[in-house]
């Protein structure tokens, strides 16, 4: 859903509020005023207020401004901008995530009638698709999805990459590898032992090591081929993010490799080595090698021979093929055990234990489970180097999704329905935003129509009747629907226009207020656009004689227009003595059981609604005691 982009300019400097300096910054960030742009039409506003000095309402306005959005064109009053400004806090209430609410921010009222079509069909298709999901297991897992971020580089001490050259030193310190690990030449290397890994970018080859836990590496290899957590600390950074986009893709019944991903990161062998297993299994099989030794030799029988061979020589052949045979079984038990084969143990009785041999043995699995690890390591940051497009093409999918959802669960949930585009202005069913939650029996749904030869009204009625609450539903369905989303009404026409003016009722204003105001209302006749122009009780602005004669001269510039006007007041009488025009109604009916006004809040045409004071006269007449109740009465017989 495009709702924004018209094309525009990039000189950032003809923005209000962006230097040279600052211009120059933004652009440079990015890498050129192509990339830039991509961003700008990619809705990207984080990556802009990552900027220094790029606040997020900074950033929008910079879009708004390239991408041509005309808001403030549209948009010509304050009490206008306040019930636009309502409408996106109310989408802002269902978005996940920080993109989606950018989007949300950055939508604008248009005038392009192909657009603003394909955006109300786009947000329709939106409202469909919500209204067949899980919504609450959607929203848990969109509230963990972000952009995938770039972490920082995670230094470990304990690896280290060994070089022949200073030129491989300084090419490996150009490649950022020194923040993983030092980097250190081959005098440098005192003792290998004081590294768990040891990474051998050679060039020749000249250095020779003993030592098992060195991994060889040619100095022309990928960068991730030399470190590979330059690749997979990005991955376990945001693993989270995958993890819960995988599930939403599930969901949705689309395809993904984050499956692959996931399990490619699972399947990395852990660097803990379980050191007691040797010394619990050797251990073991000492104690069952000597209950072994002990009944075996006390079934033995020497001759004087074998006797005297054991005090001159040593161990007579039948004891030596005894331990021979015991050591072996318990050696094999280590060996199954562990997977290592070696000999733990001094032949004595009973049994000892060579704890030299067993740190060494330590040591070197130790060393080669670094090493495999390492290579296992770098085949799956080649793997994933190859994906990091396509998974962040499926994380912006998801964040793309979210603004989707985002629109439909606000269609859904306030249950809008698409307006027609027309010539003139009418809905049936229509509801105020703030009513369209509820579902009290009060709430009424209401029906108006403004369009040629009646393009200009008068609207009457009961103070309390809905005349203000009207006008902002016909503000809301103008404004909506041209920014491109469906309305809350059943069935709407919309004409589209350029400007929306909305005048909401103040205190009286002195003479210097009351001039600024004509200097900003009386312009607007002459303006050449198409208009729809909302008046709150004009009269409580100024002199109620004067009110009447500029209300009148207005209508007349407006009704000649093919512009729009609904104009509420109390002096219609008054008014129709200057001019003709249609006047509606909105009316009392009468009183309930609990004195609450009876009010048919859709407004009846060419109809004079009875005013509403006899109404609250006779509710303070009939909630009222002794002397005070006398006076109501007396009030209400002079009506």
């Amino acid at each position: 859903m495009d709702l924004n982009k018209n094309g525009g300019s990039l000189d950032l400097k003809k923005i209000k509020g962006i230097g040279e300096r600052q211009a120059e910054k933004i652009i440079s960030s990015f890498g050129g005023e192509k990339q830039f742009l991509k961003a700008v039409q990619n809705y990207e506003v984080d990556r802009i207020t990552n900027i220094e000095g790029v606040s997020q309402k900074k950033a929008i306005h910079i879009i708004n401004t390239i991408l041509g959005n005309p808001s403030q064109e549209f948009l010509k009053t304050d009490q206008a901008v306040q019930i636009y400004n309502d409408i996106i806090e109310r989408i802002l209430g269902f978005a996940n995530t920080k993109y989606s609410e950018n989007r949300i921010l950055l939508m604008s009222p248009l005038k392009n009638e192909k657009t603003i079509l394909n955006n109300i069909d786009f947000v329709m298709k939106a409202k469909d698709s919500v209204s067949h999901l899980p919504l609450n297991d959607i929203k848990t897992l969109l509230k963990k999805i972000d952009s995938m971020e770039e972490p920082k580089p995670n230094y470990d001490p304990s690896t280290t990459i060994l070089v022949e050259t200073q030129e491989d030193y300084h090419q490996l310190i150009e490649m950022g590898l020194n923040s993983y690990c030092p980097i250190i030449t081959g005098n440098e290397l005192e003792n290998p032992e004081d590294f768990e890994l040891i990474i051998y970018v050679y060039s020749e080859g000249l250095l020779e090591f003993e030592s098992q836990n060195i991994a060889m590496v040619n100095n022309s290899s990928e960068t991730y081929e030399i470190v590979p957590q330059v690749v997979l600390q990005y991955y376990k950074k945001n693993y989270q993010i995958m993890e819960n986009a995988l599930k939403i893709k599930k969901i949705l019944g689309r395809e993904s490799v984050l499956g692959d991903v996931l399990e490619i990161l699972n399947s990395l062998e852990s660097l803990d080595l379980d050191e007691t297993i040797f010394d619990d299994t050797v251990k073991s099989a000492k104690t069952k090698a000597d209950l072994k030794l002990k009944e075996a030799i006390e079934k033995i029988d020497l001759k004087g021979n074998e006797v005297l061979d054991l005090l001159n020589e040593g161990m007579p052949k039948k004891l030596q093929k005894i331990f021979d045979e015991v050591i072996n079984e318990a050696k094999n038990q280590v060996r199954e055990i562990t997977g290592v084969s070696f000999d733990p143990f001094i032949q004595k009785y009973p049994v000892e234990i060579d704890t030299v041999e067993i740190e060494r043995i330590k040591k070197q699995e130790m060393a080669k489970k670094y090493v495999n690890a390492y290579e296992e390591n770098v085949k799956a940051a080649k793997t994933l180097s190859n994906m990091k497009k396509q998974v962040e093409e499926e994380i912006h999918e998801i964040l793309v999704f979210d603004y989707e959802f985002t629109l439909g669960c606000f269609a859904h949930y306030y249950d809008l329905h698409p307006p027609e585009i027309a010539d003139g202005f009418s809905f049936q069913g229509g509801l105020h935003l703030n009513l369209a939650l509820e579902n009290g029996p009060d709430i009424q749904r209401i029906n108006y129509r403004l369009e040629s030869p009646h393009n200009v009204v008068l609207l009457t009625g009961a103070n309390s009747g809905g005349k203000t609450t009207l006008l902002e539903t016909i503000a809301q369905i103008c404004i909506m629907s041209q920014i491109g989303l469906p309305v809350c009404a059943i069935e709407a026409r919309v004409k589209l226009v350029d400007e929306i003016y909305f005048f909401s009722k103040k205190r009286s204003l002195d003479a210097g207020a009351f001039e600024s105001f004509l200097r900003t209302f009386m312009p607007i006749v002459i303006r050449e656009t198409d208009k729809l122009i909302l008046l709150d009780e004009l009269e409580a602005i100024t002199e109620l004689e004067a009110a009447v004669k500029i209300i009148s001269s207005f209508m007349d510039f407006i009704g000649d227009s093919d512009s729009l006007a609904v104009i509420v007041t109390h002096m219609a009488r008054e008014i129709l003595k200057y001019t003709d025009v249609r006047v509606d109604g909105i009316e009392a009916k009468g009183l309930d059981e609990n004195y609450n006004l009876i009010v048919d809040r859709t407004p009846r045409m060419d109809y004079f609604a009875r005013s509403t004071p006899e109404l609250i006269l006779r509710r303070m007449y009939e909630t009222s005691d002794n002397k005070l109740k006398d006076i109501y009465r007396q009030v209400l017989e002079k009506f």
